[in-house]
């Protein structure tokens, strides 16, 4: 197949490509290639991973980039490895050392500190991080030298299994919610056992839904590529992202009725099968589990919809999809 004829085709669909991303670039790198690549401009990946990371990275094709915020929040899953002995200003190896010393421990001792972080607990975020401080980069402050208090996220860490144990290296796979910082993880870690750490390797090995196993190699894109590459490309359609949350079905009168803004009341709700729902749920709305129409948050619950909320607005709707 014709290589233009492919991109033209990649230009009106919606949906999400799971990238394996190589080391040395940054998710934004990934991202501007994969415009180029496929002669998109409407691109965007649902959460960063260091330049030094690989593995799994979503990035989302036309509408689908309207269900960032929400793929964001999905769990992670990594394969990291942490170097034990070594402290550095960047909790990573790219960074500057700031000691290191010969790590005396044991794997069972190493074992029990992992497990020991597993539930939900407070994270200072790294110096060099993005994260926005007073406007800026955090490191940026840091580069510039100058002192600011980083933030700290509560994080959750869901399990910690240890893989491999050669000293100074310990490989180990976390699973954790959003926001993790796996650097952090590590620095921690080390801290605690008394000789300090630091992450010398990792691969994010699931994001939500999307495992490695779906991932593509970025690698094997090239912006000259064939076009027998790029219609191997596994997209993953609107309809079957957030499986997670509850699917109203609606008919086409409907659906077109809430593309072009309509907040549906009670009654126009009850026409339709209503699973049950609690306030501040988030629902997505699809014709016949094919096309996906809309998201939106529940203003009241199931059984006050039930009870006569008729005639008031029933479910706020966040985004709508031309899909």
């Amino acid at each position: 197949m014709h290589i233009l004829n492919i991109k033209l085709r990649f230009q009106g669909m919606n949906g999400v490509v799971v990238i394996d991303k190589p080391a040395g670039m940054t998710s934004h790198d990934v991202v501007a290639k994969i415009r180029r690549i496929l002669g998109i401009r409407k691109v965007g990946h649902t959460g960063t991973l260091d330049p030094i990371a690989t593995g799994v990275l979503p990035v989302c094709l036309n509408e689908a980039t309207k269900l960032v915020q929400f793929l964001a929040n999905d769990g992670k899953e990594y394969r990291a490895t942490l170097l034990l002995g070594v402290r550095t200003d960047t909790l990573d190896t790219e960074g500057g050392v700031l000691s290191r010393e010969v790590p005396l421990v044991s794997r069972e001792e190493v074992e029990t500190v992992l497990k020991s972080f597993i539930g939900k607990r407070k994270q200072v975020v790294p110096r060099y991080s993005a994260v926005k401080v007073k406007g800026r980069a955090l490191y940026d402050w840091t580069r510039r030298g100058i002192e600011v208090e980083p933030p700290q996220r509560e994080v959750e860490i869901y399990d910690v299994r240890m893989e491999e144990f050669s000293l100074p290296e310990v490989v180990f796979t976390v699973s954790c919610s959003k926001g993790t910082y796996i650097r952090s993880f590590c620095a921690e870690a080390g801290d605690v056992l008394g000789c300090g750490g630091c992450m010398s390797a990792l691969r994010r090995t699931r994001s939500g839904m999307f495992d490695i196993e779906s991932a593509i190699a970025l690698d094997g894109l090239l912006e000259e590529g064939e076009g027998e590459e790029l219609a191997a490309i596994k997209l993953t359609p609107l309809a079957e992202l957030l499986p997670e949350f509850p699917l109203i079905e609606v008919d086409a009168p409907l659906a077109e009725k809430l593309r072009n803004g309509y907040q549906p009341e009670g009654e126009v709700l009850l026409g339709y099968h209503i699973p049950f729902l609690v306030e501040g749920d988030v629902v997505k709305l699809s014709t016949d589990k094919r096309r996906l129409v809309a998201v939106g948050r529940m203003l009241c619950s199931s059984e006050e919809l039930l009870a006569g909320r008729r005639n008031m607005q029933a479910l706020k709707i966040l985004r709508v999809f031309n899909d």
